[in-house]
């Protein structure tokens, strides 16, 4: 058992963990760049293995154990990405996997966990208490328990994407790290300040979840009441007490981000990138704008990329309305022939593009008063929706803006 992470522990751990993960290497971000007002370089651990950086921190782990450890079988608690990481280091030595999972973990997590040919068992709201019942499990049956952050030697395991990025940036000012457990913010900011101090660490938690930020403040590990937040990989109570130590000393600062910045961070990555990140992974994408324009070397990790296509789907919506892409509105107007042509013309010589349309002759007792019509349109943007808003003022059919309904 590692009882404090080195130099020389990180060393070995690049060297074991390199040959089965893949160096994501980085990639520079005009896109990013020009909006943050600094020069922005990705870390797409997205495209890892098993599509996040959990393999890292699972496989040197498994490695370190024992024979007659690995023997009992490995059996873990984790919201998808670890539960992958140490499904494929167990079947890269042999031995039994069980992987115990909040119930609310997307399918496709599931899905490839089961795939690598682990055990799956599916129990608790959130992560804190499958970890609370994996535990119970390793006590009953003997199982080797391998924590997801709360370990040195997984954090250990984390600190090779730190070793990447500074062998592809050596003069990286700063790096900003997701935050669920802590485990990655460990290997990340204490391998970056063992090789040069003056690196920026900055850690990224969700404001739902933000157990480590508080933790902080108090100077103790501190379990929050609940969370809530769509980034489900972070969605962690209690952050790990071992490894806390090395957040005090090593990360510079916490911000925290709303999920309505995720959604909209998920969008520009696809429009922009043309990839898919996990909304834990888009964390430290959505901080950017967190931060002064320098004109500085700023690396965002992208923790992660498995999401299952029905969030996909939700979060694709969520963010084309927040960005005016697609908004609704509803206009009375008279029930007689030839009116819904007329709010159509003026839509479309507005270049608005209508998808969905909801006619209720019922809204008011007197039918040739008024009559409801909700329309969902397209349009390029804010100013865009707006011009449409005000041409249907102008007409005098009296817009009013409501909340969208789903259409996908």
């Amino acid at each position: 058992m590692m009882d404090k992470i080195t130099l020389d522990k990180c060393e070995e751990a690049y060297n074991i963990v390199s040959k089965v993960a893949r160096n994501t290497g980085l990639i520079e971000s005009e896109y990013f760049s020009k909006m943050s007002g600094n020069k922005v370089f990705l870390k797409p651990e997205n495209m890892q293995l098993t599509g996040a950086y959990k393999i890292r921190g699972a496989y040197y782990k498994t490695s370190q154990l024992s024979d007659i450890e690995r023997g009992r079988g490995l059996i873990t608690a984790s919201a998808g990405n670890h539960a992958q990481g140490v499904a494929y280091a167990a079947k890269t030595y042999g031995c039994k996997a069980i992987i115990v999972m909040p119930t609310s973990t997307p399918l496709i997590k599931v899905n490839r966990t089961k795939s690598l040919g682990a055990e799956v068992i599916l129990k608790g709201d959130v992560y804190d208490e499958s970890c609370e019942y994996a535990l119970q499990l390793a006590e009953e049956e003997g199982y080797t328990f391998i924590h997801p952050f709360d370990d040195l030697e997984v954090a250990t395991g984390q600190s090779t994407v730190a070793m990447e990025i500074l062998k592809d940036l050596p003069f990286v000012d700063t790096i900003l790290v997701p935050i669920g457990g802590g485990g990655l913010a460990t290997g990340v900011s204490t391998l970056a300040k063992m090789l040069n101090p003056n690196i920026k660490v900055i850690g990224v938690e969700p404001a739902g979840a933000n157990c480590m930020q508080v933790s902080l403040k108090k100077h103790e590990v501190t379990t929050l009441d609940h969370v809530n937040t769509i980034a489900d990989g972070t969605a962690v109570k209690t952050p790990g007490s071992k490894i806390f130590p090395y957040i005090e000393e090593n990360i510079d600062e916490i911000i925290t981000v709303e999920d309505s910045e995720l959604i909209v961070a998920f969008l520009d990555m696809i429009e922009n990138h043309k990839m898919i990140v996990e909304n834990s992974g888009l964390l430290t994408v959505a901080a950017l704008k967190h931060l002064p324009a320098e004109d500085k070397k700023v690396v965002s990790i992208l923790s992660g990329g498995n999401m299952d296509v029905i969030t996909l789907s939700s979060v694709v919506q969520h963010g084309l309305f927040a960005r005016s892409r697609i908004f609704t509105v509803s206009v009375l107007l008279p029930d007689k022939p030839g009116e819904l042509v007329k709010v159509s013309s003026i839509i479309a010589e507005e270049q608005g593009n209508i998808i969905k349309l909801d006619h209720n002759q019922f809204v008011s007792l007197n039918r040739n008063a008024a009559v409801e019509l909700v329309i969902t349109m397209e349009a390029f943007g804010p100013e865009h929706k707006e011009k449409i808003i005000k041409r249907l003022s102008e007409t005098g059919y009296r817009p009013i803006e409501k909340t969208p309904k789903a259409i996908f």
